[in-house]
This record gives C-alpha cells, structure tokens and sequence, in this order.
C-alpha cells in the first residue's frame, strides 16, 4: 500500500495545480530542443500545442520559462534552476505510462495531476465514500474520475467489493511513481510559493532603458523610487529596465505587475494611461544643422543617423518621421546605423558627427548638448504605465504616476 500521509499540495497547500501529464513532457521538449517547431516536431504535437502547454505550465509555477535569443527561445535563469525537477517529473511520467502498459505509440493521454493526486487519495482511504468524504466531493463524481483515469491508462486500478475497494497490481505498481511524480510537482510549485510569499508586499515595475541619468525616464523613476520608499516603507518596489518586447513578455508572464512603456497607445489586454509626452528633436553637429537651409533629405542622405533597436517605441517614432518626411527614393539613400544604447547614441552625436532623432529633454539636460532642431507637435516620445487587465490595482497605478510626475518639480 502506499507510504504514510503527506502533503501532495502545489503552492496553495491543498490539491495540486491543475497541471497535466502532456503539458509537463512538452515544456520538457522545448527546454530540450530550443525551439517550438522542433519541439512540435520532436512530440508529434502542434505548434500551438507547445506554446499553450508553456502558457500553462508558467502560469501553474508563476516563473517565465524563456525568453527570444535570436530565433531560438533560452532557458531564463529561474528556468534553468528548474530543469533538472522537469526532467525528473518527465521521466517518471514515462516510467508510470509504461508501468501502466499504456500503448507506446498512441498519444500522451490527458491525465491530470489532479487525477493521479485522487487515486492515490483513494488507495490510502481505502474507499471511493470515505476519500469523497476527505476530499469533500461527491461519491459520483469521483467514481467518474477514477473511470476516465482508468481508461486513459488502459488499466484497471481498483477491484470493488461490498466492503470497499482493494488496490490491483497495476495500481500497486503505478503508486510509488504517482507519488514521486506529485512530490515532484510539490517541489516545483513550492518554490514559487515561497519565492510569492518573498514577493507578496513587493510591487515588481518594469521600464524602457532610460537615455542617462538625466533623462526623463531615470529622473520619473528615481523620483517614484524615493517617494515611494519614503511613504511606503513596508512595501518594496522592485524596478528593473529591459526591452520594450521583454516587458509586454514579462507583463503576460507575471514577472512584472505594471510596465512603463514608449508607446502612446495601450496594447489589447491590458489596462494603463500615459503618463508624459516629451517634444523629439533632430540631433546632430551644429555646422550641418545649421548649413541644412530646410533641406533634410539631403541632411539625412549626408550623415550617418544613429537609431534604436526596432524594438523601441523612439524607434517607430524615428521611422515615422523618415517616412513622413522622405521618398521611397530618398529613404533608401539614408544610412541608418542600429546601436541598442542610448548612451552610446548621444556619444556618436556629440563626438563623431551623427544624427539621431531623440526626446529633447534628455539632451538639453547634458553637458555640452547637441544642436538640436525641433521636428514637431507630431513627433513625441510618449511614456506609458500599463498592467494587465483585472491584475493591478488602478489606485496603484495613479500612485506611481503621481509619484513619477513629481519628478517635474524637481
């Protein structure tokens, strides 16, 4: 029979998650194979399969499991610390798949950890009645759910009889790999309730990479940092900068309760409200700007323009104004040169003759700016606090904002 009572609970400390069998070994695919088709292909299964079992298994663990290197996906750091309990959790899956003489080569069956977790529920109780009773369900309803399991595992688990129910071999045998596949589990999803207990009164905001230390973007986050330590002491806020790409990601993925974006507009799904517009300017050395006459097609086809990786909201800004302001033939005489650091892109302006289109603020805060020539009402660089939908408090949100613009009074 099986060992003595223990906790089989994920990171709410009853049931576990509900999580699956297939979903576990095609996570276990792709952390392998380093891509969704391979993987796809590796399973036998759909793309899209893959990519709704890594949703599901993120949101069970409440970690992100990859992030975009090129064209392959990379395990991210809290993935990698994970992957040794994944493989183990796959490989006793297939050992219970073959020790219920399950058919090899049919497909991975849709049995649940919940499932498993009430099957071996049953064979400590003894009964069907008196594990309902433990479980608080009724009888029928999990008389149905040992059926389907059974016939998922073309097995048969229990023998019944007037006096109760008595475990069969198949069941004997599958026990010991149920239980270590739901310690397993137990493992996993306790390490994300610990690191949410840990995270529970932290406030985790994500942000674009601010231009300098004087940029709009360090003086608003430098001010919502101060002024919410100094009225909040007892919750942490936590802020971490990134691409804009790997904040919506993080955003899905719960790595981040709110983002604060380049954008105007607030992406489907999620809620938000622009916080600040700053003008953008043509930066550049002062003897082309000034000897431009009104010229820019023949400015921007002579020096070399430094820009942003597309991944930016200033980046879509930048393309708006060469598309708004040059031919399809003008365009193509330009040299756009991709440098994903906005320090960098100050420097090329200032020390080696390049333009670049950027938020007049941040220049006009430096030492020894630029020449700078104003593009227009229409060219901003917009600044945006977002959340997920149903997920973050409203009042938070207007919080930081209001802490963020007290940067203008500073």
């Amino acid at each position: 029979m099986p060992k003595a009572e223990r906790g089989s609970g994920g990171a709410s400390g009853g049931e576990p998650f509900a999580m699956d069998i297939a979903t576990i070994l095609l996570v276990e695919a792709l952390m392998n194979e380093g891509g969704i088709r391979r993987a796809a292909a590796s399973t036998k299964r759909a793309p899209s399969s893959v990519s709704a079992a890594v949703r599901r298994f993120e949101q069970a663990v409440s970690i992100p499991l990859f992030r975009r290197d090129g064209n392959l996906l990379a395990l991210t750091l809290e993935a990698r610390s994970r992957q040794a309990d994944v493989a183990a959790a796959s490989t006793t899956i297939r050992a219970l798949l073959a020790t219920a003489n399950t058919e090899p080569t049919a497909a991975i069956p849709p049995v649940g950890l919940v499932a498993l977790d009430r099957f071996v529920r049953i064979a400590r109780a003894g009964s069907i009645r008196a594990a309902a009773r433990v479980l608080g369900l009724g009888q029928p309803q999990l008389t149905r759910q040992i059926a389907d399991l059974e016939h998922h595992l073309q097995c048969r688990l229990f023998e019944r009889s007037h006096g109760g129910i008595a475990c069969t071999k198949a069941a004997l045998d599958l026990i010991p790999d149920v239980e270590r596949l739901l310690d397993i589990w137990a493992r996993l999803t306790r390490a994300s309730a610990d690191r949410f207990r840990r995270d529970v009164t932290t406030w985790r905001l994500g942000a674009v990479m601010p231009l300098g230390p004087e940029s709009e973007i360090a003086r608003m986050l430098a001010a919502l940092t101060a002024t919410w330590h100094r009225s909040r002491p007892r919750q942490s806020l936590f802020i971490s900068s990134t691409t804009a790409d790997e904040l919506l990601a993080g955003l899905k993925s719960r790595r981040f309760d709110a983002a604060l974006l380049d954008i105007a507009g607030i992406p489907p799904d999620f809620d938000g409200r622009l916080v600040t517009e700053t003008p953008l300017v043509l930066a550049g050395p002062a003897p082309a700007l000034s000897d431009m006459g009104g010229d820019f097609p023949r400015l921007l086809a002579t020096c070399p323009i430094a820009v942003p990786s597309a991944r930016s909201g200033l980046r879509r800004e930048v393309t708006r104004f060469l598309e708004d302001r040059l031919s399809d033939a003008e365009r193509r005489r330009v040299t756009l040169v991709e440098v994903d650091s906005i320090p960098v892109i100050i420097n090329l302006v200032t020390h080696h003759g390049y333009l670049s289109v950027l938020p007049e603020t941040s220049l006009s805060r430096i030492h020894r700016p630029p020449a700078m020539i104003r593009l227009g009402p229409q060219y901003r660089q917009s600044l945006t606090l977002i959340w997920p939908r149903g997920a973050f408090s409203s009042e938070v949100g207007e919080l930081m904002i209001s802490m963020m613009r007290t940067s203008a009074q500073t």
